[in-house]
């Protein structure tokens, strides 16, 4: 044999091989892992986390948790206000986007760092702190919040999930099926 047809003929077992190998094997979903044993609400959290490196009156550049950079617009066609918190650069942001013409668009995004601090309203008088923790300061608030996170651009204290209806720097209402619910921040 000459070297032409050893060549031909290496690909051709090399070929074989790799068919042979693949024969029967059908693909498998990126997810296989046993998913009841896993947190549901953690697996499916569309949410992206990071902080706001610049942006405009109408984009949001988040550095993510990831580490990538992100470029989020407004869409001039939205009619109510999809950035709850204000813009500054240095603040934690949970963002939902969405893609459309090429362009990564927000859906929702809540400044993390504005959120944080003591609400109160008649009936309650909490402290959101950084970590997921929320401390009461009412001893006689029924089933008082002690936790929180976003998921899915909620936001969920201890059992309870709402949309964050408004968040500035003064006020702060929460929208669930029962109601809205407002809350006046407290200065220390």
């Amino acid at each position: 044999m000459n070297m032409k047809q050893l060549s031909t003929l290496a690909i051709l077992a090399m070929t074989f091989l790799i068919a042979a190998g693949c024969k029967g094997d059908k693909a498998k979903p990126m997810l296989e892992k046993n998913m009841e044993n896993l947190d549901s609400i953690n697996t499916a959290d569309s949410t992206i986390y990071g902080t706001m490196a610049d942006g405009g009156m109408n984009s949001l550049i988040l550095v993510t948790d990831n580490g990538d950079t992100l470029e989020f617009l407004e869409n001039p066609d939205d009619t109510a206000e999809v950035v709850k918190g204000g813009k500054l650069v240095g603040d934690r942001f949970a963002t939902i986007g969405y893609k459309q013409y090429g362009d990564l668009f927000i859906r929702k995004a809540i400044n993390l760092t504005s959120l944080m601090g003591t609400w109160t309203s008649l009936d309650r008088n909490f402290e959101i702190k950084d970590g997921g923790v929320i401390i009461s300061n009412l001893d006689s608030e029924k089933n008082p919040w002690t936790s929180w996170k976003i998921y899915n651009g909620q936001l969920i204290l201890s059992k309870d999930t709402f949309d964050v209806y408004e968040l500035d720097a003064e006020t702060l209402s929460l929208e669930n099926k029962e109601g809205i619910f407002n809350f006046t921040r407290k200065r220390k």
